[in-house]
């Protein structure tokens, strides 16, 4: 049942995601097309919309469109699209765009996903919060839709286009796999839209040159219930397939995507999973080495709870490494505004400045196939170059009072001249490498939930378990419970 607080729920900070039925409905759906509409109107004609497998996802879009049109903008629909295909159309046809999708969450759920022209973010402190007021205003008009009019001096006009190839097209003239070895990679798709956009962009389907990569399908069938398991990789329960059919059927690699395909986690030759971090340490090292032959210092973003070692490979390989905030909106915004070639994530959201800017799981999938297979080692021993240290993977903890227990911890650790401490995101402590102790920890709210989420990495595992249950100990009051991972993906 739809109530006044509705749009505050399904509102987030960089997206918007509901119940369908219980919170988003054709209702709903027309009030946020039309405020989203008014949101771009100054900047653009047309709005560009596409969608995932749900069930649910068309009857949203058509209700979405007919609000942006009789606003006055018209509308482009790409129809079954990855997140990713949605940003290459919004930057391919300058023009804002939404997607429809929950990305990993249940059958149940939908979303929308929204962007200016080139893909650039939109979140709460971007127009994402104006959009949510000026729906409110349109449901709040017990009129509203039929009797209440937007202000438009003429409705909009509604097409489909198909954007598919030319996503395919762009993304594989970005990394050149014409002459890698031969490779076997196994993709799960999650019953996701990988399913669509793998055989377009590995495969022939789009009209491209074959590749020499031999693709073997786990769960290519597009299915928004998610009868196989959860399209959620960073879960490490839904790689257990991907798991055993890498060294199963003597692949080179695995790839698995989250529902809507914007994230790509990778998995080696022997089964094992290669972190975000490292992967975000492998690709951010190949596009400095591009940049530096063109003689350019290049910039790389970098989230703050990433491993350390993502930083020291940019230094390494010539680069200038900057560090962010958790989240896509600050990512892409810092992406825009320092020119960086490329950002990752601890989630596996990979951003590319010929991107738009934006993040693509494909296109750091093709940095790896290209990795391997440009040489003769496999990738365990590539991936095992950017493993220097011991993490402790996300960790959830429920609490009565987020301040008053990240306030605990702070002062814990206050007062130590070896340890330095921040509050870009949440609050992170860090040795200062004086003592010879290398560790740090980050402890950041859930957007939406009473959550303290840690992170904590050190120089080795005995050390890492130490920082991480000293902090888990004050956060839970010395309660002795058992550690949950989880995300904070914003997939």
């Amino acid at each position: 049942m739809l109530t006044e607080d509705t749009l505050t729920q399904i509102v987030k900070a960089n997206d918007i995601r509901g119940l369908v039925g219980e919170q988003l409905d054709d209702r709903v759906v027309q009030a946020l097309g039309a405020s989203f509409a008014a949101l771009v109107g100054d900047e653009a004609d047309q709005v560009v919309v596409g969608h995932d497998m749900r069930d649910s996802s068309p009857a949203l879009v058509a209700a979405f469109a007919r609000g942006v049109a009789e606003a006055g903008l018209d509308v482009v629909l790409i129809g079954l699209c990855s997140t990713d295909a949605l940003y290459y159309a919004s930057g391919a046809l300058d023009c804002p765009g939404a997607m429809f999708t929950a990305s990993h969450n249940p059958a149940a759920w939908n979303g929308i996903k929204l962007c200016r022209s080139a893909a650039r973010p939109v979140g709460l402190d971007t127009g994402l919060a104006e959009v949510r007021d000026t729906a409110r205003t349109l449901l709040d008009d017990p009129r509203w839709p039929e009797g209440a009019a937007v202000a438009a001096d003429a409705s909009g006009v509604i097409r489909e286009a198909d954007v598919l190839a030319g996503y395919a097209a762009h993304l594989r003239s970005l990394v050149d796999l014409s002459g890698i070895r031969p490779l076997t990679v196994v993709v799960d798709a999650g019953n996701g839209m990988a399913g669509l956009t793998t055989p377009a962009v590995l495969g022939e389907a789009a009209g491209l040159p074959g590749l020499p990569v031999e693709i073997v399908p786990l769960y290519f069938e597009l299915d928004g219930t998610f009868p196989n398991h959860e399209a959620n990789p960073l879960d490490p329960e839904n790689l257990r397939d991907l798991i055993a059919a890498v060294p199963a059927r003597g692949a080179d690699l695995g790839l698995a995507f989250d529902g809507d395909a914007d994230r790509c986690f990778v998995v080696d030759e022997r089964g094992e999973p290669v972190s975000p971090s490292a992967i975000t340490a492998l690709v951010a090292s190949r596009e400095i080495a591009k940049e530096r032959a063109a003689g350019r210092v290049p910039t790389v973003i970098h989230n703050l709870i990433t491993s350390r070692v993502v930083p020291e490979v940019i230094l390494e390989a010539g680069g200038k490494p900057v560090r962010t905030r958790v989240g896509h909106a600050f990512i892409k915004a810092e992406m825009s505004s320092a020119d960086a070639v490329f950002g990752g994530e601890h989630s596996a959201h990979y951003y590319f400045r010929d991107f738009w800017f934006a993040d693509t799981g494909m296109l750091a999938a093709l940095h790896v196939l290209a990795a391997v297979g440009e040489q003769d080692r496999p990738l365990s021993h590539l991936a095992g170059r950017f493993e220097r240290y011991a993490g402790s993977g996300e960790i959830n903890s429920r609490v009565d009072d987020v301040s008053a227990a990240t306030a605990a911890v702070e002062a814990a650790f206050a007062g130590r001249p070896d340890l330095e401490t921040d509050r870009l995101d949440g609050l992170t402590v860090a040795t200062t490498g004086d003592g010879g102790e290398m560790w740090w920890f980050n402890l950041r709210p859930s957007n939406t939930e009473p959550l303290l989420r840690l992170n904590a990495e050190a120089s080795d595992r005995a050390t890492m378990e130490r920082i991480r249950d000293q902090v888990l100990g004050i956060v839970r009051g010395g309660a002795s419970r058992p550690a949950t991972t989880g995300s904070d993906a914003r997939g």
